[in-house]
C-alpha cells in the first residue's frame, strides 16, 4: 500500500507542516501568554484568541508551502474553516478540561492541547482541505475511448 517514495514525501510533508505549525503556534502562544499575563483575559478565551491568530498564518503558509494547492480560495478558505473550527472546538474542550475540571496550569495544558490538535489540522487539510480536486471520469459511451 505505501512505498519508500510514498511515505518519504508524506514526512516531508509533515515536515513543512510542522514548520509552518511553529510559526503559527508562535502567534498563538504569544497572544495567549499576552492575554493571560496581562489579566485581560481567562486562559480559555485567551487561548482560542491565540488560535484563530495563528490560524491565519498557518492558512497561507500551509497553502503554499505544505500542500502547493491550486484549489481555490473561495473554495479553499471555507474548507480550512471548517477544519479550524473543530480544532478550535477541541482546543476548547481541552483547555476547559484540563485548566478548569483539573486545575491544571494553562501553559501545560495548551501543549497537551496542541499535540492533539496538530495531528487534527495536518489530516484534515491533507485529505481534504488543500487536497486535489477530483478528475471526473468519463465513461467508454460518452468519451467514445475504448
Amino acid at each position: 500500500m505505501w512505498d519508500a517514495d510514498a511515505l518519504a514525501a508524506l514526512a516531508r510533508q509533515f515536515l513543512s507542516y510542522v514548520g509552518v505549525s511553529l510559526a503559527a503556534l508562535a502567534v498563538h502562544y504569544a497572544l495567549l501568554a499576552a492575554l493571560v499575563e496581562t489579566g485581560r483575559a481567562d486562559p480559555v478565551p485567551a487561548a482560542l484568541a491565540g488560535y484563530l491568530a495563528g490560524a491565519v498564518v498557518s492558512y497561507g503558509l500551509n497553502r503554499r508551502l505544505t500542500y502547493a494547492s491550486a484549489r481555490p480560495h473561495a473554495e479553499a478558505t471555507w474548507r480550512f474553516g471548517v477544519v479550524a473550527a473543530i480544532g478550535f472546538g477541541l482546543t476548547w474542550l481541552i483547555m476547559a478540561g484540563l485548566t478548569r475540571g483539573f486545575g491544571l496550569p494553562y501553559l501545560p495544558a495548551q501543549l497537551l492541547a496542541t499535540g492533539v490538535v496538530v495531528f487534527w489540522n495536518f489530516l484534515g487539510h491533507r485529505l481534504w482541505t488543500f487536497a486535489g480536486r477530483p478528475v471526473p471520469v468519463l465513461s467508454e459511451e460518452t468519451s467514445g475511448v475504448r
